[in-house]
């Protein structure tokens, strides 16, 4: 793989569509990394960043702090034995109304870090309890200046062990943070039995099968877990829960624990796609259900290319790439995780299975 992401065009898939692919990286090596930490009231964001500052007395962050009140109490919080940057957006949440903001403060700290008035390796930026995190993500795609200095590695959403369940059953937004999430943090797990656990990690599981679920007590978690991830490159790992396979016929009812707004699929084929009618599928999908559609991501099996095709997307930002090469003992095969808000899984699959091709077409 190259060291560069989302690139518009790769083979014939993606070119006339460039208006909703996303804007091409630079070299990642050389761009800061951003880590976005969400999650709803009381999951414990706070808390979890407080550890990171602690444990990397090494790494000059910039924390992007969020609160809906005039005053921050999270503010003072984290000042407490902390030296960094502290850059705090209290007007309201940052991915509605003032994700301006976001974009002028963001583009402050490159110039502060430019002209050497301020140093920072990293930044977090974390959203208010009530956040959606696709705003956000997309502006490290959509705003120039922003996508060329910033590179965004990674969501990570936090839970409460205790009251997961209940939350996500009654609130969207906090089925969006899950959704979006590259990881997932089960926060005072330390307050429920095993069962009750599990319970909750299928629910997160239903919603999320492509993101690895790791407990949390009062913060602490090992920062490799979180930090530095690449959750947004390409790459050709595309791992899904198993627990989520088995589960995958399973017809959710009005009763049932894990009945959200949100939840995923996956479309398998052993078949490989025409690049054109993938090109218009794909175009017809974004256009339709883009704003439902909060992540995807797949490993595609292209009938012109000896290669991995790696496809992934935000809303209806989309950007493809080459893999490697299909391995002598591995069956060429399709892979795509959808996950979002009631996409029509019926549909999806019907109109990806007709971009695929029988041998005897190839």
């Amino acid at each position: 793989m190259s060291s560069y992401s989302y690139s518009v065009h790769i083979n014939t898939l993606s070119n006339s569509i460039e208006n909703i692919v996303m804007a091409p990286y630079r070299d990642l090596n050389n761009m800061i990394p951003v880590t976005i930490i969400t999650g709803f009231l009381g999951a414990g964001k706070t808390t979890l960043i407080k550890n990171i500052l602690y444990k990397l007395k090494d790494y000059q962050l910039a924390i992007i702090e969020n609160e809906f009140g005039p005053e921050s109490i999270d503010n003072e919080l984290l000042f407490q034995n902390s030296k960094e940057e502290i850059i705090e957006l209290s007007n309201g949440c940052i991915c509605c109304s003032i994700r301006g903001d976001l974009v002028k403060t963001l583009n402050d700290l490159k110039t502060k870090k430019l002209n050497k008035s301020l140093n920072f390796d990293h930044v977090i930026i974390e959203t208010t309890g009530i956040a959606n995190p696709g705003p956000i993500c997309q502006t490290f795609f959509i705003d120039n200046d922003i996508a060329n200095y910033y590179r965004l590695d990674s969501v990570v959403a936090l839970v409460d062990a205790k009251h997961g369940i209940d939350t996500l059953k009654n609130q969207i937004e906090a089925q969006k943070q899950i959704g979006f999430a590259d990881r997932i943090l089960v926060s005072k797990s330390d307050l429920v039995d095993d069962k009750e656990f599990n319970l909750l990690k299928k629910h997160l599981i239903k919603i999320n099968p492509r993101s690895p679920i790791k407990k949390t007590n009062y913060g602490d978690i090992n920062i490799e877990d979180i930090l530095n991830i690449n959750g947004f490159n390409l790459n050709d790992a595309l791992d899904i829960n198993s627990e989520f396979i088995n589960q995958e016929e399973h017809i959710c009812s009005e009763d049932c624990h894990h009945n959200n707004e949100i939840s995923s699929f996956v479309f398998l084929s052993n078949k490989p796609f025409c690049s054109k009618k993938l090109e218009i599928v794909l175009s017809y999908l974004t256009e339709k259900y883009g704003p439902n559609m909060l992540r995807y991501k797949g490993i595609l099996y292209m009938h012109d290319t000896n290669k991995r095709i790696i496809l992934q997307g935000v809303h209806m930002l989309m950007g493809a790439e080459q893999g490697n090469e299909w391995e002598s003992a591995q069956k060429p095969n399709t892979k795509i995780v959808f996950i979002g808000h009631k996409l029509p899984r019926e549909l999806f699959v019907e109109k990806l299975n007709e971009c695929t091709m029988d041998i005897s077409e190839i």
